[in-house]
């Protein structure tokens, strides 16, 4: 695949990328750069999760070796408790997988790495000791602070946070890190911090993060409807989808963002319509080629909020059916990892 292709295919609704021109010297210099994403293993999977494994699997096709990394040591930093940590490791390892079949990607690609493996290491956390001497507090603090829960009283975890990530890097011998918006701080601390040990500052690049489908835009177990989770039952979804914020004509809402990352992503690719089924007496079904088409529709209010919902939750109940056929084993893991 030529160079422009394999660029365009990583750069597909990414948000940003530090650097763009050393991502293009990287794809020319080396034929099969590594990419890490790493996940921290807090709460249960939701279908915002299709977000980065559609991304993966676009960096798959431009001949990248992907690597995810399940950070266990960051999810007990992060408040999780630490009897539950191998449980809920077992649980993402499952589930995720599942997510790349469902869209049709080849999960045997995928290399998978659990975070203490290599963590805990003597040279590992030596390397995490160095980098807190060159680190300050204020610095940890605000790479930290839109993705570890600090609260009234930050815990020293929350500041080990960064530090790790960072060195995930270098000891997963990644060329690239990819992560959400909310990751920008952290990325930006590895590029000034692993230079101060003697490392090599990494690619990075971030793409947006999928509203939840609630007005607050958040996805939080702490608000009911907030977000799908991968083991809903088609009736649930639906219901869900039906009652998501999505007010006619403005297009910053949960179910929109989902169909342009994720549904019309797959549907481009091979070939399809995103149809939405309307009777006759309404104008008769729509078909998106593009999701610039959908969105300008929406805009302009031809299309109806409920006439797009119905739609998107059948192709993200079509999406989770292979998931759920699957997902027996998951079933058990997951009443175990989250007993609450």
């Amino acid at each position: 695949m030529e160079i422009q292709k394999r660029l365009e295919l990583v750069k597909r609704n990414t948000q940003e990328i530090i650097t763009e021109e050393e991502l293009k010297t990287l794809l020319k210099e080396k034929k099969q750069p590594t990419i890490y994403l790493g996940i921290s293993i807090t709460g249960t999977p939701h279908i915002g999760y299709f977000v980065p494994v559609t991304k993966m699997a676009d960096f798959m096709k431009a001949g990248l070796k992907v690597k995810l990394l399940l950070a266990d040591v960051h999810g007990a930093l992060d408040n999780t408790p630490w009897d539950l940590l191998e449980k809920r490791y077992k649980y993402y390892s499952i589930i995720i997988p599942l997510l790349f079949e469902a869209i049709g990607a080849d999960a045997s690609k995928l290399e998978i790495i659990k975070g203490s493996e290599f963590q805990l290491k003597k040279d590992y956390m030596f390397d995490v000791l160095k980098m807190s001497t060159f680190a300050s507090v204020r610095d940890c603090n605000k790479a930290a602070s839109e993705v570890v829960k600090m609260g009234d009283s930050p815990k020293l975890s929350g500041l080990l946070y960064p530090i790790m990530q960072a060195l995930d890097e270098q000891y997963l011998d990644a060329d690239i890190q990819y992560g959400g918006n909310d990751q920008r701080k952290i990325l930006v601390f590895a590029r000034e911090n692993l230079p101060k040990l003697g490392y090599k500052s990494r690619v990075e690049i971030l793409s947006p993060l999928v509203p939840g489908l609630t007005a607050s835009g958040k996805m939080s177990s702490s608000e009911a409807g907030s977000k799908i989770d991968l083991l809903d039952d088609e009736k649930t979804v639906t219901n869900k989808i039906n009652k998501a914020f999505c007010e006619p004509g403005k297009v910053d809402n949960g179910v929109l963002a989902f169909a342009k990352y994720v549904i019309m992503v797959h549907k481009q690719d091979r070939g399809e319509s995103f149809v939405i089924e309307r009777p006759e007496k309404f104008g008769g079904n729509l078909e998106y080629k593009a999701y610039e088409e959908l969105e300008k529709d929406f805009k302009a209010e031809k299309l109806h909020p409920m006439d797009l919902k119905k739609a998107v939750a059948v192709d993200i109940n079509k999406l989770l059916n292979p998931v759920r056929k699957k997902a027996k084993e998951a079933i058990a893991v997951r009443k175990e990892a989250y007993p609450q």
